[in-house]
C-alpha cells in the first residue's frame, strides 16, 4: 500500500459517497502522527514481505525470502538457520503477561503474520509439501507446525490457509483440492490446537464459516482459530457478492471479534496484528478495482479498532510493508472516476499519440502489459487494446503495464506510516523499517524495554504530571503514568504481501 494506493483508494471512496473524491480523507489520514518508512531488505533494493515483515515485527533488517531470521543466513539454508532465529513484538508482549492475536485476509502461515511466530529460511515452506526438496529438514518445521506446536500461546489466529493444517486426504468443508498442498505427515493440526486448549482446560473456539464466527461469544473465549478458505479468503468484492457460499467474515468483522478477546485480558493489555493482505495480490494481477475495494476493506477495519479502543491507552500505527509499480498519472479532472479512463477539458476521452483512450491508473510492470497476449499466444503483435468500449470500474479488469510480466512486482520506494495513541510522536520523519517495532516495544513496555524504568512509563512529561507544581500530585501523575503502560494495547495493521 505505497502512496499511489492511498490516494487512490481516498479518492475512490469520495465518489463512491457521490462527491469528487480528492478532497475526502481515510481513516488513518486523521492521525496526528505520519512518517516514512524505507522498506529495502538487507540483500535486495525492492523488498518482499518476508523480509519486510521480519523488519516491523523483529526489528532487524533481514533478506528477501525468509522470516524471522538473521540476514547472515541465506535462502533455503535449513541447517544454517537453526541457530539464526531472531524474536518478535509477538514474543515480547507475550513475555510480558499480554495477550497476542493476529487476523489476515491472506492465509495465516503467509508472509506478513507469519514472520512474528515463524522462524524459516524460505517463506515458501508453509507446510511440509513444500519441504519436500529440502536437503537437510532436520529441525526445520513448516510454517503452520511451528505455529500450533511452538506459539500456543497465541489467543487469536484469523484468515485462511487450511490446507497446511489437515492431512492431504481430508474432504475440505468447501471442498477444495487438499491433495498437493494438504499435510503429508497425517497429522491434522486443527485437532491437535482444539486437543492442546483442551487439555489446558481453556475456552476455545474453532470456526471456518460466517455462522459459526458469529456464533463465537468473546466473554467465554480465550482462544480462537478462524480459517475460513483452504487458501487465501476472498477478495472484498468477491466477499460481497455472494462468491463465498459458506460466508466468510470481512476484515473489520474478524478485527471486531480479535478485539473482544484479547481484551479479557484487562491486566495487562495486548497486541493484535491485523492484515489486509489481498491489496497486494490484486495489485499483482494488475486489477486496481479489487485492489482499492481492499483498502477500503481495511479502512473498516482501522475504524473498528479505533471504535473499541481509546487513544489515552492504545497505539495504533499503520503501515504497509513495501509498495507496487501502481501509478496515479496524467491529467484528469477533478472528479473525473479513478477507475476510468482520462478525460480532458471537453469532458470527451483524452487520446494517446496512438489515438486510443488511457486510464488514470496504470502499472510500470506485469500481466497488463500491451503486448501480454500476443506473446502469450505466440501471434502478432498488433498495438495496445483500445478501451473506448471497455469497462475499466470492472473487477476483472486488468490495467494497461509496460513491461511484460506474468505477476506484477513490488515497488522499492518508502511507505507511509501512521500513528495514534501514546508515544505516536515516535513517528516522525524517515524511519528504518526495523524501528517500528522498537518504537512500539518501547510504548508498550516490552522487549528491550520491558523494565518500567526504561520505557514509556518512565517519561515523566504525561499532562497530569507536568500540568502541576504539587510534588504529590506530579508523583500520583507518575504513578498513574506506569499503571496505564503496563495495560497498553499496540496494534499494527499492514497492508500487503507477495503473491504465491
Amino acid at each position: 500500500m505505497g502512496i499511489s494506493t492511498v490516494t487512490s483508494a481516498r479518492i475512490l471512496k469520495g465518489q463512491l459517497q457521490g462527491r469528487t473524491g480528492e478532497e475526502g480523507q481515510l481513516a488513518w489520514d486523521k492521525f496526528p502522527n505520519v512518517a516514512l518508512s524505507r522498506t529495502y531488505n538487507q540483500d535486495h533494493t525492492t523488498p518482499d514481505s518476508a523480509g519486510t515483515g521480519t523488519q516491523y515485527l523483529c526489528g532487524v533488517k533481514s533478506n528477501l525470502g525468509m522470516l524471522g531470521m538473521e540476514a547472515r543466513v541465506k535462502r533455503g539454508d535449513c541447517e544454517a538457520s537453526k541457530d539464526a532465529h531472531v524474536s518478535s513484538i509477538y514474543n515480547w508482549s507475550m513475555d510480558k503477561g499480554k495477550s497476542v492475536g493476529l487476523v489476515t485476509t491472506t492465509r495465516v502461515t503467509h508472509a506478513t503474520p507469519a514472520a512474528g511466530y515463524a522462524k524459516v529460511a524460505d517463506r515458501y515452506w508453509e507446510g511440509d509439501a513444500a519441504m519436500n526438496n529440502v536437503s537437510v529438514k532436520g529441525d526445520c518445521k513448516d510454517i503452520a507446525l511451528q505455529l500450533v506446536e511452538d506459539n500456543q500461546d497465541i489467543k487469536v489466529i484469523m484468515g485462511g490457509g487450511r490446507w497446511f493444517f489437515a492431512p492431504n486426504n481430508t474432504v475440505d468443508p468447501e471442498h477444495r483440492d487438499m491433495t498437493v498442498n494438504g499435510r503429508q505427515d497425517g497429522r491434522n493440526l486443527i485437532q491437535e490446537w482444539i486437543k492442546d486448549k483442551q487439555q489446558k482446560n481453556r475456552t476455545h473456539r474453532y470456526v471456518w464459516n460466517d455462522a459459526d464466527f458469529k456464533s463465537v461469544d468473546p466473554a467465554k473465549t480465550e482462544y480462537l482459530l478462524g480459517l475460513f478458505e483452504a487458501s487465501h479468503m476472498q477478495y472484498e468484492v468477491d466477499r460481497l457478492t455472494n462468491y463465498e457460499v459458506a460466508g466468510e467474515p470481512s476484515l473489520a468483522e474478524m478485527t471486531h471479534k480479535a478485539i473482544q478477546v484479547l481484551q479479557r485480558n484487562q491486566d495487562k493489555g495486548f497486541f493484535l496484528l491485523v492484515e489486509g493482505g489481498r491489496i497486494d495480490h490484486a495489485h499483482h494481477e494488475n486489477q486496481p478495482e479489487r485492489a482499492l475495494h481492499d483498502v477500503l476493506a481495511m479502512e473498516k477495519a482501522v475504524e473498528t479498532a479505533m471504535d473499541l479502543t481509546s487513544e489515552k491507552d492504545t497505539l495504533i500505527v499503520v503501515t504497509a510493508d513495501h509498495s507496487h509499480t501502481f501509478v496515479l498519472s496524467g491529467y484528469p479532472t477533478r472528479g473525473n472516476p479513478i477507475l476510468g479512463l482520462m478525460d480532458g477539458v471537453n469532458g470527451n476521452n483524452l487520446m494517446a499519440q496512438d489515438g486510443k483512450p488511457y486510464t488514470t491508473l496504470q502499472y510500470t510492470n506485469g500481466p497488463g502489459a500491451v503486448e501480454m497476449e500476443s506473446l502469450l499466444h505466440h501471434s502478432p503483435y498488433t498495438g495496445r487494446a483500445n478501451l473506448t468500449n471497455t469497462d475499466t470500474s470492472s473487477k476483472d479488469y486488468r490495467a494497461q503495464s509496460a513491461v511484460p510480466l506474468l505477476y506484477e512486482t513490488h515497488a522499492g520506494e518508502d511507505v507511509g506510516i501512521y500513528a495514534r495513541g501514546p508515544m505516536s510522536h515516535l513517528f516522525h520523519g524517515v524511519h528504518e523499517q526495523h524501528y517500528i517495532p522498537h518504537a512500539m516495544a518501547f510504548a508498550s513496555c516490552v522487549g528491550d524495554y520491558r523494565d518500567d524504568s526504561y520505557c514509556a512509563a518512565s517519561v515523566p512529561n504525561w499532562s497530569s504530571v507536568r500540568q502541576t507544581n504539587d510534588p504529590q500530585t506530579s508523583l500520583n501523575g507518575a504513578n498513574m503514568l506506569s499503571g496505564l503502560w503496563i495495560q497498553i494495547c499496540t496494534m499494527v495493521v499492514v497492508t500487503a504481501l507477495q503473491i504465491s
